[in-house]
């Protein structure tokens, strides 16, 4: 086998290869790390090398498939967990996190782990830590966040899968940015442990990033399920998610909306991506309807979600501080600024917020009487160019004068909250719902530009509606196949 050859293939066509013994699980290794030899340097997807044993024996469904782990709550024994911050980056792991150890007992070849933002606290991938991601459909543009490495290793073609985690779009972000599959399980689905039981209050997902539906719901097979120190044990479908590929979804009727509180005037192409899916879900025998206001207020749950996660990121901050005795200067600039507004936030405030999420929750659950899903685009923009999100300067000098005084959170009375919310959100406004709700939902790349960028496209489910996503996605990449296109890396 050539590297063409298997690049030509998914997971799930790797590991029938390995398990007719058609190529062993040796020379896919060599073929995934010649091609990470190759194109990573140029896209820095990957940042930590794993130790690789692909000679203990083929077991599992992806018994010698080669695969990558997000660099972010996807611990792996013995190697640090960096969470894309310089202060963790030599504190190892004592134990697999659960979903890494059901990687490798499904047979993964596990060889690396690939680049996120800070504690995953930004759609883009670009940490002081160890650099920016570059997407492979233009090298000057960002594959997104927080699981961008984990999406530009996939788009490269230097693995047909990867490890990937979602607290408010992070696997379908990059999904969108980078041409792929990304699914965001419902909440509990996936384990959080052993470390943790429910991150974000739930919100925050493990999942993973790939070319295919079919590995996309395999992958879930073997992620799905609770464990012994979870919160609760989760409701399991009546059949395999695999199982679902290639069975009828039914005729559906689905809610579409494109202008939001945040962004009022979406990119054309972000019309456009919307209306292709509308015309492919028409033709397919679907009833799709444009709905005239957003089914819940979604200017509310912005500021709930930017709420939290500023609390969160100041948990997060103080959290490795106390565990490895960092100071400031060990963080991000802009770690530090959600850290401070979030330590301003009051305990009765950030309560509050958690709990309106019942709210939203309850207005999107009323949507769902009446509509089966909800399509909107993943993305408002096409993928930003590299380093578009950084403060200005005169910015940058303010905050650095507040932080230096431990007065951070008075930036909530400046212009600086408003930039961060209106540049970090405006392109992405659309994938948060699903984490503050605990509802399924999946990007699907339907959609180039003009320029050739991807442009993914999102359909939110109600509770328990994975295998319906999958049924509806496969049914969709059947009429509008992707697979063949490939990134000009």
């Amino acid at each position: 086998m050539n590297i063409d050859e298997y690049r030509a293939y998914d997971a799930t066509g790797l590991a029938q290869l390995v398990a007719d013994k058609a190529v062993t699980a040796a020379e896919l290794l060599a073929l995934a790390q010649q091609r990470a030899a190759a194109v990573n340097p140029r896209i820095n997807a990957i940042v930590q090398d794993v130790p690789a044993d692909p000679g203990r024996g083929p077991a599992g469904p992806f018994a010698g498939v080669p695969f990558l782990i997000k660099d972010l709550a996807q611990d792996y024994a013995g190697l640090p967990t960096s969470a894309g911050s310089r202060a963790l980056m030599r504190r190892p792991a004592a134990e697999h996190a659960s979903v890494v150890q059901r990687w490798i007992d499904a047979g993964l070849v596990i060889f690396g782990k690939t680049n996120t933002p800070e504690f995953g606290a930004k759609g883009i991938t670009e940490p002081a830590a160890w650099g920016s991601t570059r997407n492979p459909w233009d090298l000057h543009r960002t594959p997104g966040g927080s699981s961008g490495g984990s999406a530009a290793a996939v788009a490269a073609g230097i693995v047909p899968c990867a490890g990937a985690s979602d607290g408010g779009g992070s696997i379908r972000i990059p999904a969108a940015s980078c041409g792929l599959v990304g699914l965001k399980p419902g909440r509990g689905l996936t384990p959080s442990g052993p470390a943790t039981g429910e991150s974000m209050h739930g919100a925050a997902v493990h999942g993973v990033i790939s070319r295919t539906v079919r590995d996309t719901a395999a992958m879930l097979d073997v992620l799905a399920g609770g464990e012994p120190c979870g919160p609760f044990a989760p409701a399991m479908p009546t059949q395999p998610f695999a199982s679902c590929v290639g069975q009828d979804p039914g005729q559906l009727r689905i809610g579409v909306r494109v202008p939001t509180a945040i962004n009022p005037d979406p990119h054309p192409e972000a019309f456009a991506a919307v209306e292709n899916a509308v015309r492919t879900l028409t033709d397919l025998g679907h009833h799709v309807e444009e709905l005239p206001r957003a089914p819940f207020d979604d200017a509310a749950l912005a500021r709930d979600f930017l709420l939290t996660w500023f609390v969160y990121t100041a948990w997060e901050l103080a959290e490795a501080k106390r565990v490895t005795g960092a100071g400031d200067q060990s963080f991000e600039r802009d770690t530090l600024i959600l850290a401070g507004l979030g330590r301003a936030t009051s305990s009765v405030d950030y309560l509050a917020a958690v709990q309106r999420r019942h709210e939203h929750t309850r207005k999107l659950s009323t949507y769902f009487e009446s509509y089966d899903l909800l399509l909107t685009p993943t993305l408002a923009t096409p993928p930003p160019q590299i380093g578009e999100f950084d403060l200005p300067v005169a910015l940058q000098r303010g905050a650095d004068v507040l932080i230096k005084t431990r007065t951070a959170g008075l930036l909530r009375y400046t212009k600086i909250v408003d930039d961060m919310v209106d540049k970090n959100l405006a392109w992405v406004p659309y994938t948060q719902l699903a984490n503050l709700t605990g509802r399924p939902a999946i990007s699907l790349p339907l959609h180039w530009t003009a320029d050739g960028l991807p442009l993914g496209v999102q359909l939110v489910a109600p509770l328990a509606g994975e295998s319906l996503l999958i049924r509806l996605a496969a049914q969709l990449e059947a009429a509008l196949p992707w697979r063949d296109r490939v990134a000009p890396i």
